[in-house]
């Protein structure tokens, strides 16, 4: 029998949001069908605002959590109309919300993610599963990244290691031994799309460098990749996490700052090499061979993927999720889907090795459709 859910995931990127629907009744995922609504202009420019502090947050945060609410639940109506679905055929939607502050290192720490789970349930009449990283942080974890317990259900195989990489706005990376005596190993390396899209917005305008190709036109500089990859964050140990509150503009410009210029293609360039190097740097370093698979928005990045591949040693190949039967484009979205499914089963999400936490938890709140 056919267990149907829906995954709705936007990510540190802030360009969208990717629905999917999913038979989850086998052994491995099935994905049916998708859906993306890009954010309008003015929508990301309130999103990307409330990241930051600023002017009258309470009352921006309670209108925006309401809005991406009916956006989100716009999103599930328009994949379930497009492919003639009944909302009485899904079990749940997982909705991982947009995340506006990260902060697990704060005094009280926090990690907060919007779009009223309330308005999808209302607005679908589908039972809906949101907030799932705060339990996490509630005992003691960082709540991300969370993602290493899907790609383990769904990765892990007995015959190579395996690395697994999702390049969002921020980048993490699963590291799956074939020995599965071996804990699971994931934390957050650093940046991912969030300086290269920041950039290229300043610079050309534009929510992205498609495929990478004006990063391609610039010279990486290695004077400047070398005082990047010096910042504090890259030298912790896991667990650790991070999000656009700490990589953003305000962190490159006090590098730029003591550099002597370069053109703006240029440290788009080295951006990329920074993003490529911070990943395979991170898994040279715990892992000793293998294979690495790349999804998320960096997958699309053809000048990023080459330049991870060029920084990988021969002992690993880098090729993304495709290769194993699953759009690296998706990969999140069906996550969520299969998050939603642990919490309507009460089996735990979370990996405590991965985010510090202090034991396994049934993640996310039900709100019933």
């Amino acid at each position: 029998m056919h267990e149907l859910y829906i995954g709705l995931m936007s990510g540190t990127s802030v360009d969208g949001i990717d629905a999917a629907l999913v038979d989850l009744s086998g052994k491995r995922p099935a994905l049916l069908a998708t859906d993306y609504e890009a954010y309008p202009p003015a929508l990301r420019h309130a999103i990307l605002a409330l990241c930051e502090p600023g002017e009258n947050e309470i009352e921006r945060l309670g209108q925006l959590d309401a809005l991406l609410g009916q956006t989100f639940a716009n999103a599930v109506n328009s994949l379930l109309a497009r492919t003639d679905t009944s909302p009485k055929t899904i079990k749940a939607i997982g909705s991982h919300g947009q995340t506006i502050r990260h902060c697990p290192h704060a005094a009280h720490p926090f990690t907060l993610q919007i779009g009223d789970p309330n308005i999808i349930a209302a607005e679908t009449g589908i039972t809906t599963v949101a907030d799932f990283r705060r339990k996490d942080v509630a005992l003691g974890g960082q709540g991300a990244p969370l993602v290493p317990a899907f790609h383990q259900a769904i990765f892990a195989d007995e015959k190579t290691n395996r690395a697994i990489v999702n390049i969002g706005g921020i980048a993490n990376i699963t590291l799956l031994a074939k020995n599965d005596t071996i804990p699971v190993m994931g934390f957050d390396t650093g940046p991912g799309n969030v300086l290269l899209d920041a950039w290229v917005q300043t610079h050309l305008e534009k929510v992205l460098d498609e495929r990478g190709e004006w990063a391609s036109t610039g010279k990486i500089q290695p004077s400047l990749l070398k005082h990047l990859l010096k910042d504090t964050y890259f030298a912790k140990l896991p667990p650790k996490s991070t999000g656009r509150e700490y990589f953003n503009l305000n962190w490159l410009n006090q590098y730029l700052l003591t550099e002597k210029l370069y053109s703006p293609a240029d440290i788009e360039a080295t951006l990329v090499e920074l993003t490529a190097k911070s990943i395979i740097d991170a898994i040279q370093k715990t892992f000793f061979d293998g294979d690495i698979f790349i999804c998320g928005g960096g997958a699309r990045n053809d000048f990023l993927m080459s330049r991870l591949a060029a920084s990988a040693n021969s002992a690993f190949t880098v090729q993304t999720t495709a290769i194993c039967g699953v759009d690296p484009d998706w990969v999140e979205a069906i996550a969520f889907a299969w998050f939603a499914k642990q919490c309507i089963h009460h089996l735990p999400g979370n990996l405590p090795n991965v985010t510090g936490a202090r034991k396994t938890a049934v993640l996310g709140g039900i709100y019933a459709g």
